[in-house]
């Protein structure tokens, strides 16, 4: 049975693309704050594969080694209003801070010219998961509970790093190879990919959202009646994927976008009639509570994840939250030692606005606000997210991140230790590292000039500076230049 489904466009408060851009009284026309370069320098562009409101996608090829990529094509002028600006600049963040997962496209590099912003991503080549579910119809409920799994995880580190997505889709996702529908072994659809985070925003309890934004068919009832809303309306929309694999169709439709807001309103969703007879009890026991017109009545992210529906069905319960902490950990641990200095010194310089989702996720585990995470906090946090992370793993995050060794993690370690190591770094804040440590302002760090700085932050011994000097003294003369810094930090 093929299913109904509209491709309609998301609904917006803003105003049109059509409209001429404003003229901007600014310094620079940059939009992500990085230098201008040229994408086709590096890439080949073979076909389109993509087009949205403000961007064309492509698929495009590397030069130097031929591996194909997603070119993510952004028209500079298309964005009218600083909310559209910051929109992109927001998803490019949410991006890089979501390396790593196994569920997200992976951001390899952004590009800047007059005309575009060009992001190179990851190319997923078994298409949309609409195409896939349009063609098919319904799943089977061990398919659909692996489905609905893959992008819970995605919605649960999102949830976690203080961001609701809002527009939460098929279209949104995709599979990392081709002839995944229909395989014999449900695992594979474990490598669903999130790509769209342009509509996404950062969760406020004490300033709710109401901005109406999100797609017809997958918007919770609470947006369209103008209501403040928070997290909640991603378990929404993912309760309506989820009526859509088991079913083949959707649970809120009509002819025109009005017809479909009015049903999604009513939130009255068809679960008596054909193919609801074959349907286990506890797979509509979850899509009622996901559709639940009340938001505080609805799961957590992490309540599905756990959910007995999904373990019946042979999906394991994974943590998200514990295995991106380990791995961004383990990846902090692994650099020089003067580079974790030298990232925790640059993140001084960096504005709070830049940090928002890690100062969310900081927040979420120091319970007592007293700007310290203790391992019995990080213990609390992961029971409260339905994980039974062990003590060794506690204990790993713990001492990874704490540089200065007082058994605990603050907030700038934390901070330092989850920032992900951009291959473009600002020239100012670049600069404003070096002068922390160039105190004498000659354009070198002395031996010195290293050691005042390692003990004003209490890391490191005297090995440990001779270590530094040796590994990053380019030319054996005892100090390090500021294109040395630069390049160890870039590289």
């Amino acid at each position: 049975m093929g299913m109904f489904l509209s491709k309609a466009k998301n609904t917006q408060t803003e105003e049109p693309a059509q409209k001429k851009p404003k003229k901007l009284e600014r310094k620079s026309s940059s939009i992500l704050g990085i230098e201008e370069k040229n994408v086709e320098l590096d890439y080949k562009k073979v076909k389109e594969i993509g087009r949205g409101r403000f961007a064309t996608t492509y698929l495009c090829k590397e030069k130097s080694t031929g591996k194909k990529f997603a070119c993510k094509s952004v028209v500079k002028r298309f964005l009218v209003t600083e909310s559209e600006k910051q929109n992109l600049k927001r998803e490019v963040k949410i991006m890089e801070y979501l390396k790593g997962q196994t569920n997200v496209v992976e951001l390899f590099d952004a590009y800047e010219d007059t005309k575009y912003v060009h992001l190179v991503m990851e190319y997923c080549e078994g298409g949309e998961l609409y195409e896939k579910m349009e063609s098919k119809g319904r799943f089977t409920e061990k398919i659909a509970a692996e489905i609905i799994s893959s992008i819970m995880k995605v919605v649960c580190y999102l949830h976690f790093m203080g961001i609701m997505h809002r527009d939460l889709k098929p279209e949104n996702f995709l599979l990392a190879k081709k002839g995944l529908i229909g395989a014999p072994c449900c695992a594979d659809y474990t490598l669903l990919k999130a790509i769209d985070f342009g509509l996404s925003a950062y969760i406020d309890e004490e300033k709710p959202n109401q901005e109406k934004v999100g797609t017809a068919f997958y918007v919770a009832p609470e947006v369209l009646r103008r209501q403040s809303y928070g997290k909640e309306v991603d378990i929404w929309s993912a309760g309506v994927i989820l009526y859509m694999l088991l079913t083949g169709a959707p649970p809120f439709y009509g002819d025109k976008e009005s017809e479909i807001f009015d049903a999604v309103q009513k939130a009255e969703p068809d679960m008596d009639s054909y193919p609801w007879p074959l349907i286990s009890e506890n797979a509509k026991k979850l899509v009622k509570s996901m559709l639940s017109v009340d938001p505080k009545n609805r799961p957590t992210a992490t309540a599905v994840l756990n959910d007995q529906w999904l373990k019946e069905n042979g999906v394991a319960i994974e943590n998200p939250i514990g295995d991106a902490l380990l791995v961004k950990m383990k990846r902090f641990r692994a650099m020089s030692k003067f580079k974790r200095l030298a990232l925790t010194v640059m993140m001084e310089s960096i504005p709070r606005e830049e940090l928002e989702e890690l100062r969310a996720m900081f927040q979420n585990f120091d319970a007592d606000g007293n700007k310290v995470i203790s391992s019995e906090e990080l213990k609390k946090s992961f029971h409260k997210l339905g994980s039974d992370i062990n003590k060794e793993d506690i204990n790993m995050i713990v001492n990874n991140a704490d540089t200065d060794g007082d058994g605990s993690i603050s907030y700038n370690e934390f901070i330092t230790a989850m920032m992900n190591v951009r291959r473009e770094h600002k020239e100012e804040h670049l600069r404003e590292a070096f002068k922390s440590f160039d105190t004498d302002g000659d354009g070198y760090v002395s031996k010195k000039e290293l050691q005042q700085a390692l003990e004003t932050r209490k890391i490191g011994d005297e090995a440990t500076i001779n270590d530094i000097i040796s590994e990053f003294d380019e030319h054996d003369d005892g100090q390090i230049s500021y294109a040395e810094f630069c390049e160890m930090i870039r590289n």
